[in-house]
């Protein structure tokens, strides 16, 4: 039978994204929508728009069984959860299994071992995946500083059981761990709802490499090649490129086969992607995370592969075998993708929500938008300020940031700050042109 009907259970530009693959598949669309969200673009393309509570996320968005009772009083026969809000929540999987509702995801099994950082890491030792020096679980700031008094400063404290950078802290002198500490672990108690926190050292020279995996239910996993996600600021990244710049071949594939051998060992089933930090001083690369999910930064991936990463999502949860052995994938060239943001930079990056008088995309060769927005669409207050990604194609990196520089010069956006000018003082960056990037790249340029 199949899925012929899917619940779609996320806003902005990732449910334009899912919304315009079912499309092309001929899979009927229901999207969920806040009160916020009914004049959205997505809203707009569905074949049915169904509010299921108010602005806020915690009783919208996030509210389980509200999406569950949706779901099947609207006949879904599958739920996708895009990314963020309830993407990396066992509980839906969960729910979704209890009530004969298909996920697009991954099994919940997978997304509680992989969304425990202690647990993945565990993982990723079992099976020859190199990791950070560092702790299992500290429960007190004593522990944290016997730790790093055996590994040295400087360290960063994580939070167990989240991401996106809350509950971090990265602790340069011994005598400010106990109220680095206490703020980290209230912080991540606070988004996450566990205080949990460990210790791993801190890679001053680092680079963020992630490797885009797929896994089906015979066993099959396979890699997509690797992206760069250096560009970053407060642990957000605003530039992805695919592939991976200044890295050596024989490198790219060992982060690669790492990667595919943590999917194979855990049986993953679904897209997910594999997080390495890369210490550009000692050359070695460690596990950082896995998310058990689409990424913001899919796009480049698509781009340089020609696989539809969406598709293969649902191809998956429909139980099929995945379509491509490794052989199969084949890159083609350099992609960018910028996300551009409601904010004003010179601002300390405020949120500048509101309505949008004008939205002229860029168009050419090489050239996509990802968005929800439209002229005379208002920016709500309550989520996330992103309001588009812009991804190119070029046949080499230079190439790729010429074309970038153009389809930013060319976006109008009027009504609203966006992020636009910062992006192409980045792009113009004399280390960022050449390939030079690492994680404190945006202190740099902002300093």
């Amino acid at each position: 039978m199949g899925i012929s009907r899917i619940f779609i259970i996320n806003r902005g530009e990732i449910a334009t994204r899912i919304i315009r693959t079912c499309k092309v598949l001929g899979i009927e669309t229901v999207l969920a929508v806040s009160e916020a969200d009914q004049n959205s673009l997505p809203a707009r393309i569905a074949d049915r728009a169904v509010c299921i509570g108010p602005p806020s996320a915690a009783k919208s968005y996030l509210n389980i069984p509200t999406i569950i009772q949706t779901a099947l009083s609207v006949g879904a026969d599958a739920i996708h959860p895009g990314y963020g809000f309830l993407a990396e929540v066992p509980e839906l999987a969960e729910a979704c299994a209890e009530n004969n509702i298909i996920y697009v995801g991954p099994q919940p099994d997978h997304i509680k071992k992989m969304g425990n950082k202690l647990v993945a890491r565990s993982i990723a030792q079992e099976c020859g995946v190199p990791v950070l020096p560092g702790s299992e679980k500290v429960s007190t700031f004593e522990e944290a500083a016997e730790i790093a008094d055996s590994i040295g400063l400087p360290i960063m404290l994580k939070a167990a059981a989240g991401g996106g950078g809350r509950g971090m802290k990265i602790i340069t002198d011994r005598s400010t761990i106990k109220t680095m500490f206490e703020s980290a672990s209230a912080e991540a108690k606070s988004a996450f709802g566990d205080g949990t926190m460990y210790v791993e050292k801190y890679i001053a020279n680092a680079r963020h490499i992630e490797v885009q995996v797929l896994g089906d239910k015979y066993g099959n996993a396979i890699h997509l090649g690797e992206r760069d996600c250096s560009t970053q600021r407060r642990h957000q990244k605003l530039v992805e490129e695919a592939m991976a710049p200044g890295v050596s071949e024989e490198l790219r594939e060992e982060i690669r086969s790492a990667a595919v051998k943590l999917a194979e060992n855990i049986s993953y089933e679904n897209a997910g992607t594999v997080e390495f930090i890369y210490d550009e001083d000692e050359k070695k690369f460690y596990f950082l995370e896995m998310n058990t999910r689409i990424q913001v930064e899919h796009p480049v991936t698509e781009t340089v592969t020609g696989v539809d990463l969406i598709q293969e999502q649902i191809n998956v949860a429909n139980g099929e075998k995945l379509r491509f052995t490794q052989d199969d994938i084949r890159f083609s060239g350099h992609a960018i993708e910028c996300r551009i943001n409601a904010e004003a930079p010179e601002e300390g990056f405020r949120p500048s929500p509101g309505l949008i008088t004008t939205w002229e995309i860029p168009q050419g060769p090489g050239v996509r938008v990802d968005s929800h927005c439209y002229t005379g669409y208002t920016v709500p207050v309550f989520y996330d300020s992103m309001i588009a990604k812009v991804i190119v194609h070029g046949d080499d990196r230079q190439h790729a940031i010429n074309r970038m520089l153009a389809a930013l010069d060319e976006f109008k956006i009027e009504g609203i700050r966006t992020t636009i000018p910062f992006l192409k003082e980045i792009l113009k960056d004399e280390d960022f042109a050449s390939g030079r990037v690492h994680t404190r790249l945006l202190e740099k340029i902002m300093a």
